[in-house]
């Protein structure tokens, strides 16, 4: 892992103070004559054999960071490459991070309304222009002169953008505490997942207590399912039943009786006195519920419901370039370029996912790095991307996933499938003993894709082989 140090310089940005910093990136203090504004730089962590969302997250917060605008967001200078040295130069925002006020919970009432309003306004506007945040959290809010503004965008969603966490992954994503049900479900669309974590927020900031605790597994975190947290009102009988009604519709499992957008929780926090009150159901489930529970398998996607805004529709088909890198870009990587361009021109409304697989061993470690301690995951995205540089596509519309994976032909079956991918283009080497008593990846994907597939082979090494001595 490269090192840094106060006074380094980094395309033209001076390291001047390392922040505290998570697990996933450093932040650092900088200056660049460039830009009028105060600048931190975040450089992730990218360590031979480490976490790949690391750099998936990193991707997609560059991708998204630069798109947003408005006093909710903290303004993009510039990034750096992969293959160079990766970072995000963005505005440094001051102001009283909400992570220190939640250790003074709980908070006066109009306080917590206060900035419930400033969160759900930052939401609303993030929403509006087509992104998810899906890792609301107090540690992400800043509350500056100008509002709240939100931070690190590395698990967010954008409608118009390829989502490149939830392509290789449908494992719940975000903090345990604020995750939202469709969340743990392996859902990553829905505007309405901000708003729960809102109301998370909101619970702590009132009661002083985590709604659902901080579970550390699956099951743990899928109990938000089946089982309400405690009343507000409950802990706190000085909690008004306005905030407390808020609160709980924030928290609906059900999408259908949650708030449709942040701007209705803005509104109700506003005015108080249009809160409309609802009497709920005991919290208790009662004996017969849960004996029918122990028989009866519940289809927990019927839980929450469709999604309370079609931010989502159906979108353009996708066509996968299966890219075989191992040994760099060669004459069979070229023709399967050649090949992705022919299809991609006969629909213009489609993305592209590129994607080459990274083969771990069944027995024994897998190298995580070159000759140069250099990630090999790393080396290969970068290949990856080169490979689709002359394809011209603009970002919005092609994505890049290097699998790791015993068996090449099975990581891009699973993807195709996972994405809904409607086309896929692979390479076939010449034929050999070893791929006769094996078969090919080619002659998989062919056997077993659920859409159309285009193998490509290089035509002259085929002639050559059949050409009698």
């Amino acid at each position: 892992m490269q090192r840094f140090e106060a006074g380094a310089v980094i395309d033209g940005f001076k390291l001047v103070e390392k922040l505290p910093s998570g697990g996933m990136a450093s932040l650092w203090r900088a200056t660049n004559p460039r830009y009028d504004f105060p600048l931190v730089l975040k450089i992730p962590f990218l360590d031979p054999g480490g976490d790949v969302s690391v750099i998936l997250g990193f991707e997609a917060e560059e991708l998204i960071l630069k798109r947003l605008s408005g006093p909710h967001v903290p303004r993009f200078a510039e990034s750096g490459s992969l293959a160079q040295v990766p970072y995000i130069a963005m505005e440094f925002v001051t102001g009283t991070g909400l992570a220190d006020l939640v250790g003074n919970a709980p908070l006066p009432v109009d306080e917590v309304a206060r900035i419930g309003t400033e969160i759900a306004t930052a939401l609303a506007s993030l929403h509006r222009q087509k992104v998810v945040h899906l890792d609301l959290k107090p540690e992400n809010i800043i509350l500056a002169e100008r509002g709240a503004v939100l931070l690190d965008f590395g698990l967010a969603r954008h409608a118009e953008l390829p989502d490149l966490l939830g392509a290789e992954s449908s494992m719940p994503m975000g903090t345990a505490v604020y995750i939202s049900p469709e969340q743990v479900l392996g859902e990553r669309s829905d505007p309405a997942s901000d708003v729960f974590a809102l109301g998370c927020i909101l619970y702590q900031l009132a009661t002083s207590e985590e709604p659902f605790g901080r579970p550390t597994t699956f099951a743990g975190m899928r109990r938000r399912l089946y089982h309400a947290p405690r009343s507000p009102r409950d802990i706190d009988h000085a909690i008004p039943q306005w905030l407390e009604a808020i609160i709980l519709r924030c928290m609906e499992v059900d999408r259908s009786q949650r708030y449709v957008e942040a701007a209705h929780v803005l509104s109700d926090l506003r005015n108080p006195d249009q809160v409309v009150l609802v009497r709920r159901k005991p919290q208790g489930e009662g004996v017969w519920a849960a004996i029918t529970k122990l028989f009866f398998k519940t289809d927990e996607r019927s839980l929450v419901g469709k999604p309370t805004l079609s931010r989502t529709q159906a979108g353009p088909s996708i066509v996968l370039a299966a890219v075989d890198l191992a040994k760099g870009s060669d004459a069979l990587a070229g023709e399967v370029l050649n090949e992705t361009a022919r299809v991609l021109a006969s629909r213009e409304d489609s993305w592209l996912a590129c994607v080459t697989v990274l083969k771990t061993e069944i027995i024994g470690e897998t190298p995580a790095a070159d000759e140069t301690g250099r990630s090999e995951y790393l080396n290969r995205l970068v290949g990856l991307k080169d490979w689709a540089r002359p394809l011209c596509l603009p970002e919005d519309r092609i994505s890049y996933h290097v699998l790791e994976a015993v068996s090449p032909g099975d990581a891009i079956l699973n993807y195709a499938e996972h994405n809904d991918v409607g086309h896929i283009v692979v390479g076939a080497r010449a034929s050999s003993a070893i791929r006769r008593h094996l078969g090919s990846v080619s002659t998989k994907v062919v056997a077993q894709a659920l859409c159309s597939v285009s193998v490509v082979r290089l035509k002259a090494v085929e002639e050559q082989r059949r050409r009698p001595l």
